[in-house]
């Protein structure tokens, strides 16, 4: 894919996505959407890349949504009339100019089965804040900004952020950060837990790399691909034997796969040389994650 408004690059198995529109201040465009939808699942089958870090080219990490479009903003075909039925079967294609472009991007992020870390080097505002909510690191730059604006504009949360920023710092806090609609330095957003830490920005991005090692580096890309989901979804299960059932599954996948060289490098005390993929994960995880996507479908009316 010819990418118009990011830039990848792979170093030494860590993915750097670049939002590439610096005399924009990156701002988000429904290209951009596509392009970022696009890597976060292209990157699911590369073996090549056991991590991803997102961040923005210039002064900016993403200046919110460009408002400077023709039309809908936001992309939308406002001669449709949608309610929830019509939201039931998100692949369809009819209801491509009715969902929001930001959500299409986080739950990309979301499925991923890579780490993905934000290293937030400059504003961070609508979008450009609520995209970095479905990642699972936030770093930030001490001269950064960061702010869920909508209310300032009269449109709501999106991006699946009301979703997650109730998990990040509790459902108070995240009512206040939204209907506020304050732009937080990097110290306040530290204090609420919007972001996970803060650091000088010439030293930002060697600490989203050393994060991405910590988590990746001799790691079996099977395991971290299922211990990823596995906190992600089996949190929002109503009952712990739920939740037995995946483990019982992965860990009777992995037992039989990278764990059985695992094991024998900690006796022979030596590093593990795991062979698993991530591409071609357990026979169980493809219908795990389809049948919790079907699970939280809305209902056709009767």
């Amino acid at each position: 894919m010819d990418f118009q408004t990011i830039r990848h690059d792979v170093n030494d198995g860590i993915l750097t996505i670049t939002l590439n529109r610096p005399e924009h201040l990156n701002a988000f465009t429904v290209t951009m959407a596509e392009e970022l939808e696009h890597s976060f699942r292209a990157v699911n089958d590369d073996d090549s890349v056991r991590a991803v870090i997102v961040t923005g080219a210039g002064r900016a990490f993403c200046a919110g949504m460009d408002l400077s479009r023709e039309g809908n903003v936001f992309g939308l075909d406002e001669q449709r009339t949608p309610g929830l039925s019509d939201m039931a079967d998100l692949d369809d294609p009819a209801i491509a100019a009715v969902r929001d472009t930001g959500g299409r991007c986080t739950l990309a992020i979301h499925d991923c089965r890579k780490p993905v870390i934000a290293a937030l080097n400059g504003a961070a505002v609508g979008i450009g804040a609520t995209m970095t909510l479905a990642m699972d690191r936030r770093l930030m730059s001490t001269s950064a900004r960061i702010g869920l604006v909508f209310g300032r504009i009269g449109i709501v949360p999106e991006a699946c952020s009301t979703w997650y920023l109730p998990r990040l710092v509790g459902p108070s806090a995240a009512l206040d950060l939204v209907l506020r609609a304050d732009i937080l330095d990097a110290e306040t957003a530290l204090g609420v837990g919007l972001v996970d830490e803060i650091h000088p920005g010439e030293d930002l991005l060697t600490r989203a790399v050393s994060v991405a090692d910590a988590w990746t580096r001799d790691r079996s890309p099977v395991a971290v691909a299922l211990s990823r989901q596995m906190v992600r979804r089996n949190a929002t299960l109503t009952h712990p034997d739920q939740a037995h059932r995946i483990d019982s599954l992965a860990m009777f996948w992995t037992s039989i796969g990278d764990g059985k060289e695992g094991v024998a490098a900690f006796l022979e005390k030596r590093k593990p040389d795991f062979h698993g993929c991530a591409s071609k994960m357990p026979q169980f995880y493809n219908d795990w994650i389809a049948d919790q996507t079907s699970a939280s479908a809305p209902a056709h009316p009767k």
